[in-house]
């Protein structure tokens, strides 16, 4: 990952301490704030009048004038202001780039989606394509990079500490991440970070791990990749490569690291050319061109044999990678996630109904995730708005005093 804040701006610790309460709540008089924080009055009022001239709070009309009140002073009321700066999640896919905008608050402002040809780019017009998905969505939002405050990239390769990500042998990363630390160089904060961490950070935010301190996001389409939650931190590694699933091609009974998906599309095309599909079944139709793995899951859902086959023999390869997870991370529960996720409740059940008794460690909890395919862009969403809440101030000021 990388995350690029402003030089620390020195100022009085209440400053902080009060943007960080207007942060967690709707709306707060000065009396709410010194409670949270345990400052004095007149320091919390300072505090709110300096953030208010700062443009992070705005004021809010009092409760006479709203009226709600009606005998003695109203207090004063204020919030934080979202609209004061954007955030910019996006989710750099091998095909799929997807850029959202959202406000201060996290609300989404606009969305823009582009697809690409596989493995048909080189690194320059990738990264040309991702910051134009950006500004054409900061377009849409009614905005410009100067109302950005920070953005978060999600690629599907692993990222150090720098916002680099290592040599490929076949220069897969390299192509992913076609140095996106120095494209976004124009905005305040600045985070590059792996597709399944940010899954992991999502499921962690609004998703099936709140309140979950040991967890493992499972991005599981295409490629395996896994976003590594321990004691409430992602784990990464010196090249960022924690949540890489090459091993598993030396794993007896998975054998690679392709992605549920993918293996549902090939066994498809296998089962075909073996002649174990029936010709002119609902199977075979779906496997006439290029097998659809959602389509192949929704007939085993709906009792199709020999897709049913199918789904049992991706239980078991799914079993056998919670295993191995659960025995490396001893996480209280696996996440399946990504767009693959909505067709994999029985491939779930089947998993669960493999996972091995024997292990040293109690088996993980198994769930599916219910974030669907706008998981990773979601968790850059709210990793930029986690960035933000740490270095806002420091761009603010930095501007007053420039």
């Amino acid at each position: 990952m990388s995350t690029s804040p402003p030089a620390a701006v020195p100022r009085p610790a209440s400053l902080d301490a009060v943007l960080a309460h207007a942060w967690r709540t709707a709306e707060f008089t000065a009396t709410d704030a010194l409670e949270a924080t345990g400052l004095t009055r007149s320091t919390t009022i300072d505090a709110m009048d300096t953030l208010a001239r700062l443009g992070l709070l705005e004021e809010l009309p009092n409760a006479r004038q709203a009226g709600e009140y009606r005998k003695g002073r109203p207090a004063r009321r204020f919030s934080l202001r979202a609209e004061a700066g954007v955030l910019v999640g996006v989710d750099a896919g091998n095909v799929h780039i997807t850029a959202t905008v959202a406000d201060l608050r996290s609300r989404p402002l606009a969305t823009r989606r582009t697809t690409l040809v596989m493995d048909r780019d080189d690194p320059a017009s990738r990264a040309a394509i991702i910051a134009a998905a950006v500004d054409d969505a900061l377009a849409e939002a009614g905005r410009t990079r100067d109302d950005v405050l920070a953005v978060c990239v999600g690629v599907p390769a692993p990222v150090d500490a720098s916002g680099r990500s290592p040599r490929h042998p076949r220069g897969f990363w390299e192509r992913m991440n076609p140095g996106l630390a120095d494209a976004f160089a124009w905005a305040p904060i600045v985070r590059i970070d792996n597709d399944a961490s940010l899954a992991a950070v999502a499921e962690g935010a609004v998703g099936s791990a709140i309140g979950c301190r040991d967890y493992i996001a499972l991005l599981a389409g295409v490629r395996l990749g896994a976003g590594v939650v321990v004691d409430g931190n992602v784990l990464r590694g010196t090249h960022g490569g924690v949540g890489e699933m090459v091993a598993f091609e030396h794993v007896a009974g998975v054998g690679t690291a392709d992605g549920l998906g993918a293996r549902v599309a090939a066994w498809t095309a296998e089962a075909v050319a073996a002649g174990e599909v029936e010709p002119g079944s609902a199977l075979a139709a779906v496997a006439a061109g290029e097998p659809d793995p959602r389509a192949v899951l929704e007939l085993a859902a709906g009792g199709d044999p020999g897709a049913m086959v199918i789904v049992d023999r991706l239980g078991a390869v799914l079993a056998r990678i919670v295993s191995v997870l659960g025995s490396m991370f001893d996480p209280q529960r696996v996440i399946v996630s990504g767009a693959i996720a909505a067709g994999l409740d029985d491939v779930v059940a089947a998993a669960r109904r493999s996972l091995p008794t024997d292990l040293d460690l109690p088996a993980p909890e198994l769930v599916v995730s219910q974030l669907g395919a706008d998981v990773v862009v979601t968790g850059a969403v709210s990793a930029a708005a986690a960035d933000a809440r740490l270095g806002a101030l420091d761009v603010w000021m930095a501007r007053e005093t420039a």
